[in-house]
């Protein structure tokens, strides 16, 4: 893949603009993990319950209810359409690093595999097929070392190589 002109090329205006939003982009996708994590506890039961309801424990602190179809649906939508275009911005300002072109390949293309099995995979729980707990908890680990990864390649290419 051949990219005319790398991201420590860049004028500063530009490399500040985007220097911003990947700071932005990044309070943005920590906070969502912070949601998952006060939801779910990160645990594959919290995933489960999460979607499927609690009610048939009597021990739970929180009674949770199973999420009816609408949910599920604008869950799925607007996660799908959202982290599409948040992964293709990202893709398209990682394309101009000069990091390992395998390594850079692979961070642009995974996160789209990872949000499809990620959200996909919750409206197959949410359909009765428990096992998927464990593919939405894979996937999404996948999806937030992609975005790890590129931010902070990002990032230390714009602050640290040299014009």
């Amino acid at each position: 893949m051949q990219v005319h002109g790398l991201i420590h090329q860049f004028p500063k205006e530009i490399k500040t603009v985007i220097f911003i939003f990947i700071i932005v982009l990044s309070v943005g996708f920590y906070g969502g993990l912070s949601f998952v994590n006060n939801t779910t506890s990160m645990q594959s039961s919290g995933v489960e319950s999460h979607y499927l309801g609690n009610e048939n424990d009597e021990e739970a602190e929180v009674m949770k209810f199973k999420k009816n179809e609408r949910e599920i649906l604008t869950i799925v939508h607007n996660h799908i359409l959202s982290l599409s275009v948040i992964f293709f911005l990202l893709s398209i300002i990682l394309s101009t690093t000069s990091i390992n072109k395998k390594l850079k390949y692979f961070l642009m293309v995974e996160p789209f595999l990872s949000v499809i099995l990620t959200f996909g995979g919750i409206y197959f729980l949410w359909s009765g097929i428990l096992w998927f707990k464990y593919i939405i908890m894979i996937s999404g680990v996948f999806m937030t070392l992609s975005f790890v990864i590129a931010s902070i390649s990002i990032l230390y290419q714009l602050v640290f190589s040299k014009s």
